[in-house]
């Protein structure tokens, strides 16, 4: 019997509905896409929907749309009404519930915004946003205000006025390219603007943010790869949130990343129900290590309008990371962050294993086992 984070014992997207498609179509993401599920009808006929799912999906799609892919609805388990990749997908009537300190722009992107569709909030970073569709759509998205068009705000990059800005501040060394999901733009439009940031002299660093490996696996295709290793290193952070959404067509899709010379870490969210224990976080950063993607983030959910079902005291994130540090590889550890509310930025919690420092320097230290050595 393999352990339970063997490669050997990933779910494929496959396997489940959709069974008579070719494997041409199944394979296509284009096919995938013109088939998501968009509508409490169709997601009806496949499952079995709470009340509570119900009422959420007729409510209308008045800040986020709802839309799955074949593959990702695949991997949710059927038979469990509180599956975490279910909870993450479909809407439920606890997003109309607005707590004090939620907003719809939580870490004040607007306030940074010299351009539509540009952040400049750190000195030498931009945050470049390329699109505001997704293959699916997270119900805790920070930037739902955005994404898929539901809310009425309007959004649409300007990336002409922001390249230019870009190309004004040679201070910026460093684009983050995110949305939105930015390898939801043709082939054509991504290499345009991969060709047009490197032709910026001073941008050393270009970042791309996505959940398409996960949502949408199909679209990392061997044409997009070579893309992608035309234009030198490009470094990549995968969201991932449970360990269940690493099927064997994703694995098979960061493969062909990492081959192209695609360096890859990954970004998640803590979430309460779906990832907010040791043992699941565990899981999911050694699967995360075994498809070569090294844990990046780990996010405390920020408070984004309709989110406090999904928010976890920071205490829990901080315990989780103690949980990781010295109990598995350093490589597998993320860094537990705050994104600090209002545009402050990342701010970093760690468990405290300094006890003490007195007047001559001398450290007291307490260790992952709670043993206390000095320096």
């Amino acid at each position: 019997m393999f352990p339970q984070d063997h490669p050997d014992k990933r779910k494929s997207g496959r396997d489940g509905f959709w069974r008579d498609v070719s494997d041409c179509d199944w394979n296509s993401w284009e096919w995938q896409m013109r088939h998501r599920i968009v509508s409490r009808e169709k997601l009806e006929a496949l499952i079995p929907l709470s009340e509570n799912e119900r009422q959420a999906l007729s409510v209308g799609e008045k800040r986020l749309a709802f839309a799955v892919t074949p593959h990702f609805f695949n991997l949710i388990d059927r038979e469990n009404p509180n599956d975490p990749l279910r909870r993450q997908i479909i809407p439920a009537m606890q997003e109309y519930t607005i707590s004090p300190g939620e907003t719809n722009d939580p870490v004040g992107e607007e306030k940074s915004s010299p351009v539509p569709g540009l952040v400049h909030r750190y000195p030498d970073r931009v945050l470049l946003l390329a699109t505001d569709r997704c293959a699916s759509y997270c119900r805790f998205c920070t930037r739902s205000r955005l994404v898929s068009g539901a809310s009425g705000y309007g959004f649409s990059p300007n990336i002409d006025e922001a390249l230019k800005y870009i190309s004004r501040n040679n201070r910026i060394r460093d684009v983050l390219i995110s949305g939105g999901d930015p390898l939801l733009l043709s082939d054509e439009k991504i290499n345009s603007l991969l060709s047009r940031l490197r032709g910026i002299p001073h941008i050393e660093f270009i970042r791309i943010g996505t959940r398409t490996p996960v949502f949408l696996p199909q679209r990392i295709t061997p044409k997009l790869c070579e893309i992608l290793k035309s234009h030198g290193v490009i470094w990549m952070s995968i969201h991932v949130n449970h360990p269940n959404e690493i099927s064997r067509e994703t694995a098979e899709a960061l493969e062909r990343l990492a081959f192209a010379g695609i360096v890859l870490g990954s970004q998640t969210v803590l979430l309460r129900g779906v990832n907010d224990d040791s043992e699941t976080m565990r899981s999911l950063v050694h699967r995360l290590l075994q498809v070569r993607v090294r844990p990046y983030y780990l996010y405390a959910c920020d408070p984004i309008l309709g989110s406090s079902h999904w928010r976890v005291p920071a205490e829990k994130g901080i315990e989780i990371i103690r949980s990781l540090r010295g109990w598995t590889s350093g490589y597998a550890v993320p860094q537990f962050v705050i994104d600090a509310p209002g545009g402050g930025g990342k701010v970093p919690l760690n468990p405290n294993y300094i006890e003490s420092v007195d007047e001559n320097g001398k450290i007291t230290l307490c260790n992952f086992r709670g043993d206390t050595f000095f320096y």
